[in-house]
C-alpha cells in the first residue's frame, strides 16, 4: 500500500524521513568520524537502522534493530538502496536488486564507490517484506498483494450468501424436499444452473408458485446442495452426500458439482463400493469413473474379491454395460 505521509525520527542528521515503503537518511556531514548510524525508523512492522563506515570503501548496511519481534520474526526484506551527492551533478549509485534474511548489522553491507564525501543521501526502497517461514511454512509478505485483496474479497462475498442462506434474507423461492422445506433465491439459482434459469425465465410452474419440488433429495442432501451452489459447503458434507449431489449435478446440469463427485468417488473405490460405482459411472455418463472401476476389477484383478455380488450386479445391469465388461475380460485376458 502506498501513503502520501511522511515521519522522521531522530534529531539533527541521523534522523530518517520515512514515506510508505521509502526511506531516506539525509547526512549533512560526515565530518571526522569515519561510523555513523541512524536512528531508528519504521517500515513495515519492525524498527530498521541504516549506517554508513569509510574505510577503503563507504560501506552501507541495513539492519532491523534488535527485538523481541525481530528475534521472533525477523524479517527478508527485498530492497534497493540509493547514494547520492548533495549539489553535484554527479550521477547517483544504485545498489542491485537484494534479497536477504536480515537479523543484525553483519547480514548485509554494501560497498560504494568512496568517492562520496561530503554531504549526500541514501535511500532505500523496500520492494517486500517477509516474515522468515518457521518450521518449512513458505516466508508471507506482510503487505497485502493482489491475490490476498482477491482473498478477502471473496470471503465476504462467502459470508454474505452464507447470511443470505442461513437467514433467508429476501429468499423469493421455496424448495420442497422429499421430507421438509427449504428458502433459497432464484437469482443465485438460475446463475448456477441452466435448469433452474430456464424454470424462472419460461412460463412454467415455477415461475409461477415460486416453488421447485425435489422430493428426490432428502432436506439433509438438499441443503448440501444449496451450501455448494452458494460456495459454503462443508467437506464433510459434500463426502457424506455425494451420489445425491452427483444425481442433483446431473439433473440441474450443474457441470463443476459434477466434476467434483466424479473426482471423488474415483478416491475410494473399493470392494465394498467398486460396483455401486461403476453403475453410477454409467448411469451417469462418467467415463473417467467407469474406466476406474473396469480398471480396478480387471487390471488388478479385484473382480475375485465381488464375485458373491457379481451375479445380482448383472441381473440389473444395463445391457451395454455388461457387454463393455465382457470386452474389458479379453482384452486383459487375451492370450499372451
Amino acid at each position: 500500500m502506498t501513503s502520501s505521509s511522511s515521519s522522521s525520527s531522530g534529531v539533527g542528521d541521523s534522523k530518517v524521513e520515512t514515506i510508505s515503503r521509502l526511506a531516506q537518511w539525509r547526512i549533512d556531514s560526515f565530518g571526522p568520524c569515519s561510523y555513523r548510524r541512524s536512528d531508528p525508523f519504521k517500515v513495515g512492522i519492525w524498527n530498521w537502522h541504516l549506517s554508513v563506515e569509510k574505510n577503503r570503501y563507504l560501506y552501507v548496511r541495513l539492519f532491523p534493530e534488535p527485538s523481541k519481534l525481530c528475534k521472533d520474526q525477523p524479517p527478508i526484506a527485498r530492497f534497493v538502496l540509493r547514494v547520492s551527492n548533495i549539489g553535484t551533478n554527479r550521477r547517483p549509485y544504485i545498489s542491485p536488486i537484494h534479497e536477504r534474511l536480515l537479523r543484525t548489522s553483519e547480514d548485509f553491507n554494501w560497498p560504494v564507490d568512496c568517492a562520496f564525501h561530503g554531504r549526500f543521501i541514501i535511500d532505500v526502497e523496500f520492494l517486500d517484506l517477509k516474515i522468515c517461514p518457521v518450521n518449512g511454512v513458505e516466508a508471507s509478505s506482510i503487505w497485502p498483494s493482489e491475490g490476498f485483496v482477491n482473498t478477502l474479497s471473496s470471503q465476504g462475498s462467502l459470508r454474505c450468501l452464507s447470511r443470505m442462506l442461513d437467514e433467508g434474507i429476501h429468499a423469493d423461492v421455496t424448495i420442497n424436499a422429499a421430507d421438509g422445506t427449504l428458502r433459497a433465491h432464484k437469482a443465485i439459482l438460475s446463475a448456477s444452473s441452466s435448469v433452474f434459469h430456464s424454470m424462472f425465465l419460461h412460463d412454467l410452474k415455477e415461475k409461477e408458485s415460486s416453488t421447485i419440488d425435489i422430493d428426490d433429495m432428502s432436506m439433509e442432501s438438499c441443503t448440501a446442495l444449496l451450501s455448494y451452489i452458494y460456495g459454503t459447503i462443508k467437506q464433510i458434507d459434500f463426502w457424506k452426500h455425494r451420489l445425491a449431489l452427483l444425481g442433483a449435478a446431473n439433473k440441474y446440469d450443474i457441470t463443476l458439482l459434477k466434476d467434483a463427485c466424479e473426482e471423488s468417488l474415483l478416491e475410494d473405490i473399493n470392494s465394498g463400493n467398486v460396483l455401486e460405482r461403476l453403475q453410477e459411472a454409467w448411469l451417469y455418463q462418467l467415463e473417467g469413473l467407469k474406466k476406474g472401476c473396469l480398471m480396478y476389477l480387471f487390471d488388478f484383478g479385484k473382480i475375485y474379491d465381488v464375485r458373491d455380488e457379481i451375479n445380482n450386479f448383472f441381473r440389473n445391469a444395463d445391457r451395454e454395460l455388461m457387454v463393455e465388461m465382457f470386452q474389458e475380460v479379453l482384452t486383459v485376458w487375451k492370450p499372451a
